[in-house]
């Protein structure tokens, strides 16, 4: 059975998981406040201990590639960089919004419900896509600045239930429309990035661990101070 250490840190959410195949060995995870730097490397011991495993057992490191926040992402991909070319380990990326979909997904039982993570942007910008339930991409990712019109051609004739932590600043948008349904539960975990990562590692779909980047999505713009004169 293969071995996976699954890192997601591409929103608030710092979450660490080891899985044996499909079995979940240990996971680790605290949302609400970016402290991936805090966590991240205090999870992973965790994990390996919860487990019994040691690192060096490690069959490949997945981790979420984004969108999302910058500074979470750069974090969760350089540790996963430092781990696979200490350990010699492939590294496997996986789409943090498909992973979203795929962990919303579990919980439902309409087959006919489209499924749309939001990761916050700011202001009303987010960075989304659209999901059936089989976990198929129905509309690409993006990101997208919100208005009532938004997703208007699948929200006219589909139920859509939209989730994440850049959902809920478009609730008064679709209020009016029985079409759209809100959760506020759902968040991001190591756990489905595992999940999705085990096909990729059974495909040996692995990425160049020296030149993998995270999918920022938009370019990082920096902000400079003004000099005082």
């Amino acid at each position: 059975m293969s071995l996976i250490l699954g890192i997601e840190t591409a929103t608030k959410t710092c979450s660490i998981a080891l899985t044996k195949g499909v079995q979940l060995l240990a996971v680790e995870e605290i949302g609400g406040a970016f402290s991936h730097a805090e966590n991240i490397t205090v999870f992973i011991e965790k994990v390996m201990q919860q487990s019994g495993k040691k690192l060096a057992e490690v069959d490949a490191v997945a981790i979420s590639r984004g969108p999302g926040s910058y500074t979470g992402l750069r974090i969760g991909v350089s540790t996963a960089k430092g781990l696979c070319f200490a350990l010699n380990k492939p590294l496997i990326a996986v789409d943090t919004l498909q992973a979203m979909a795929l962990r919303m997904a579990k919980q439902i039982t309409d087959k006919n419900l489209l499924f749309c993570p939001m990761i916050d942007a700011r202001r009303m910008e987010v960075y989304t896509a659209i999901y059936n339930f089989k976990n198929e991409l129905v509309e690409s990712i993006s990101a997208k600045i919100m208005d009532e019109n938004s997703f208007s051609k699948f929200l006219a004739n589909q139920k859509i239930i939209f989730f994440g932590d850049g959902a809920e600043k478009c609730r008064i948008l679709f209020a009016e429309n029985k079409n759209a349904i809100f959760n506020k539960s759902v968040l991001p975990s190591a756990i489905e990035i595992n999940e999705l990562a085990l096909k990729k590692l059974n495909n040996k779909q692995f990425e160049d661990v020296a030149y993998f980047e995270p999918f920022y999505l938009k370019d990082f713009i920096g902000t400079v101070a003004k000099k005082l004169i």
